[in-house]
This record gives C-alpha cells, structure tokens and sequence, in this order.
C-alpha cells in the first residue's frame, strides 16, 4: 500500500466527508509549481483557491516563518504585540479605509462585517435615524459557510440543507439595476457585493450597477460592503477589486493571499462604521496572530518590492488574451471573462467542464471548475508567459480531442448527464 493508499484509507475513517479529494499526495511546492511523492511537478494555476499569491517556498515568507516562530506565534488579543498595527497601516493605506479587525478566516470576516452593519444601523436607529436590519446580497454570490456568510450566499445547495438561514436577506438580480432600485429601501442596513464574483462564475460588477449601489446606501446611511476575498490583495492588478471602479466602501472584507498560505482575514472600515463597535461587542482568540501578522507583512512587503501588481496585471493580460484566442478556435467556449490573474473560461457543457479539470491534472496542470461550466483560473501572482502558453497548449491540444465526443455522448444520453 503506498502513502496515498494509508493517508486515503485512514481519512476515510476518520474524516467527516466534506471533500472529494484528487487521488494526488502533493508533498512541497516550488515557485508555481507542486511536486507529489514520486517527485512529479504540476503547475499549479489555482494557488490553494486563491491563497498563494507568491507561489511556493518564497524567501520573504520564509524568513518571516522563521524570524517569528523564534520570537512569538500566539499571545492572544488580551496584550499587545508588534504586528497588528504595522499590518493594519500597510492595509488602510492601500485601501483608503481608515480601520482594521483581524480574524482567521475569509468567512469569519464577512461574519463580522454583516455584524458591523447591524450594529450601526442600531446605533443611527438610537440618533432618530430610520434604517432596518435587512441585507441586500446578489444571486450567485458567494460569502462562505458560517451561519451569516451562508445566509448571503445565494446558491441553494449551501443553504438548504441548513435551513433556517439568518433572517433578514433578500437577493438582488446579479449587475440588474432596476431591481436593485427596487428592492432597496429604508429597511436595508446594507448592500453586500462582491467586485468580481468568484465562486459565482468570476463575474465582474458593472460600473453602473456598482455606482448605484454606493448611490442608494448613501441616501439612507446604509453600508456599502464589498467582498475582497477573492479579488483583493493584488490578484487583479490592484490592492482591491473595487479599485477599478473608483468606488469606495464602507467596509471591505480581506483574507486568501493575505498572509500567503497562513489562515488571517481582515475587516477594514470607515471610521464611520468603526463608531457602531465598542471592547467586548466582537472578537477573536487566533485572529491577527504575530505569526499571522508578520507573514502578511512580508507578503504585502515582497508584492511591491518585486512589482507583483503591474506584473499580474501584464501577465493576465496576456492570459486572457489567449484565452480570447482559443475561444475563437473551440466553439466550445462561450466566454472569458475577469481582471489580471481571475480569470475565468465558461464552457457550453458541464460534462466538459469536468473532463477539462481531469485532462489537465493528467497533463500535470492544476485548474478547478465552478458553477459547473466554468473553468477558474487562480494562478500565483508569479506566474509567466512561459507558463501560460503551456495551459494554453494543454487546453487547445483537450478541446481538439475531447469536444466532439462529449458532444456526441450528450446527445446520446438525451442531454442528461454523463457524471
């Protein structure tokens, strides 16, 4: 029986089923690349769904692992340490937010954020203003999987088998103007986006829709909150996605990248939202943590001193670009859609879809699929045109070979299914 064969076995028994795993022990990772037991390398343009923003074993996130494990990993947020407010000026001064509260995760976030707004709609509610607690969240919208985040997530299959979800939560038709104009009301404490969709299909906000928004949350006091977890942090050529609106919110939700492979999230605010939270009302044990904190800092640090930004920027230019080029080529490609390095190629077929994610693991290049058609693209903000033309190659050489027949089969099977 070989590692995988025990690590499998053993996980089987003892894990809660929650993941359908690829049959891959990956055991180190170098640059962009992962490398599994027998020492095959597969390019990797998913970085841990978004999380390694400078790929694998880099310098500055080593030495600072190193640097800090020595000094300090955990006082808890009962004392002070050195990394939080270091950390929480590199972030408001990219961002133009003024206040920072560190968490664990990505979905502990935006738990905190849906708290922020609710607690200051009560505080304008105690000034003799008159706002409500309901959230306006998008279809397709993906938040995470604790209670809050889940309830603002759209897709069925995260919320119903939880039922009863948060109250309070309306959904809104995803870059639909009027229906947001119609939905929104003095009852709304906040309007939850997020600039570029990720699980939903790496589907951008219209300049339009996005400016409405920010509109109409001003016109009652309500909070204009943007999810950043996917796009923030440099990986479409800016800080966050809501830069390329010139739109700014009222809180934003960070974590993936942020601290290159060591779990932290973040919830940056207006000092406007920041008077509705007080000692005591949230908090963490982990969250913001000096090893955390001291890793995001080199990650931010290693961004700008290796020029990561205008490289992403280039480098997903390029991609797409391809991807335009292919998708002239294969009918089978209805759209490429997204900013820098999140990008996206929708599919015509699931069954494609999936067969695609498969054929590239073979070929040893690591992509996912969401919303069933769509293939995502998350690559390490390291990434080279090199890099690109052979995904590009890989990709040409299983639509070639692959389209007719699942297109046959489909046709077979009466439009059902082939999984």
């Amino acid at each position: 029986m070989t590692k995988l064969d025990q690590i499998r076995a053993a996980e089987s028994r003892l894990l809660l089923q929650t993941y359908e795993r690829n049959p891959i022990l990956f055991v180190r990772g170098e640059g962009v690349h992962l490398v599994d037991e027998d020492g095959a390398k597969f390019l990797d343009l998913l970085s841990g769904i978004g999380v390694n923003a400078l790929g694998y074993a880099h310098p500055a996130i080593e030495r600072a692992i190193v640097n800090q494990s020595r000094a300090l990993i955990h006082t808890s947020n009962l004392f002070y340490h050195e990394g939080q407010a270091e950390l929480a000026l590199r972030l408001t001064e990219r961002t133009g937010m003024d206040r920072v509260f560190f968490s664990n995760t990505g979905t502990e976030a935006w738990e905190g954020a849906l708290k922020l707004a609710r607690a200051h709609a009560g505080l304008l509610r105690s000034e003799g203003k008159q706002i409500g607690t309901k959230f306006l969240a998008l279809e397709q919208s993906f938040h995470g999987r604790t209670y809050g985040s889940m309830s603002t997530t759209y897709k069925a299959k995260y919320r119903e088998p939880f039922a009863p979800g948060v109250p309070g939560v309306e959904f809104v038709k995803f870059n639909d103007v009027a229906d947001l104009r119609a939905k929104f009301s003095d009852d709304v404490c906040a309007i939850l986006v997020e600039s570029i969709q990720g699980e939903g299909g790496i589907r951008p906000l219209m300049q339009e829709f996005f400016a409405e928004a920010r509109k109409l949350a001003d016109s009652t006091g309500a909070f204009l909150i943007v999810d950043e977890i996917q796009a923030g942090m440099g990986r479409t050529g800016k800080w966050c996605g809501y830069q390329h609106y010139r739109i700014q919110p009222d809180v934003i939700t960070l974590a993936k990248p942020i601290a290159g492979g060591i779990p932290l999230g973040a919830i940056l605010c207006t000092e406007e939202a920041a008077r509705a939270i007080h000692a005591g009302m949230h908090g963490t044990t982990f969250g913001g943590g000096p090893l955390a904190c001291a890793v995001a800092i080199a990650v931010i640090d290693a961004i700008e001193n290796e020029d990561l930004l205008n490289h992403a920027t280039e480098v997903g230019d390029y991609f797409q670009q391809q991807l335009r080029d292919l998708a002239r080529k294969h009918e089978c490609i209805k759209d490429v859609r997204g900013k820098g390095l999140m990008l996206a190629a929708e599919l015509d077929s699931a069954d494609l879809a999936k067969l695609t994610v498969a054929e590239m693991l073979k070929r040893h290049i690591v992509i996912n699929c969401t919303s069933d058609t769509v293939l995502r693209f998350l690559p390490p903000y390291i990434l080279e045109r090199k890099h690109v033309d052979e995904a590009i190659k890989a990709l040409d050489e299983i639509f070639t070979e692959n389209t007719a027949a699942v297109s046959a089969a489909h046709q077979n099977a009466g439009g059902n299914s082939l999984g």
